[in-house]
C-alpha cells in the first residue's frame, strides 16, 4: 500500500468519527467541505431529508472569473463567502461544520473562516 493510499485511508477512518456525532437538521444543517488537489467544495446538507441546499466550488464560473482567482487560500475564501451568501438568501443562518476528515488548516480553515465572515454561524 502506497503512502497516498494510506493517508486517503486516515482521512477516511477520522470522516468516519467525526460524522458519528455530526448531523444536520433543518434547523441546523451540515456545512460538508471537500478539496481535491486543485478544487474545493463546500455543500450545506440537511441529513434528515437527504437534501443538498446550497453548493458553492470551484469550477463555477462567478468562482473562476472573480479577481481573487489567483492562490487556493483566498477562493477558499472566497467559497466560504458564497456559500454563506447563499444560505442567508435561503434562510440558514446556523450550520454544523463537516471538516469531512481533512485537518483543520489551511484551505478547509479558510472556508471556515470566509464563511462566519460573511454571517454563517457555527
Amino acid at each position: 500500500m502506497g503512502s497516498l493510499d494510506q493517508r486517503r485511508l486516515s482521512r477516511l477512518k477520522r470522516k468516519k468519527r467525526i460524522r458519528k456525532s455530526i448531523f444536520g437538521t433543518q434547523q441546523r444543517p451540515r456545512l460538508s467541505i471537500f478539496r481535491s488537489a486543485k478544487h474545493i467544495y463546500a455543500q450545506i446538507v440537511d441529513d434528515a431529508t437527504g437534501h443538498t441546499l446550497v453548493s458553492v466550488s470551484t469550477l463555477e464560473q462567478l468562482v473562476k472569473e472573480s479577481p481573487e482567482y489567483n492562490n487556493k487560500i483566498s477562493v477558499a475564501i472566497l467559497v466560504g463567502k458564497l456559500v454563506a451568501e447563499r444560505a442567508s438568501e435561503r434562510g440558514i443562518k446556523k450550520v454544523v461544520f463537516d471538516r469531512n476528515g481533512f485537518l483543520y488548516h489551511g484551505r478547509v480553515k479558510a472556508v471556515s473562516d470566509g464563511a462566519r465572515e460573511a454571517g454563517l454561524d457555527f
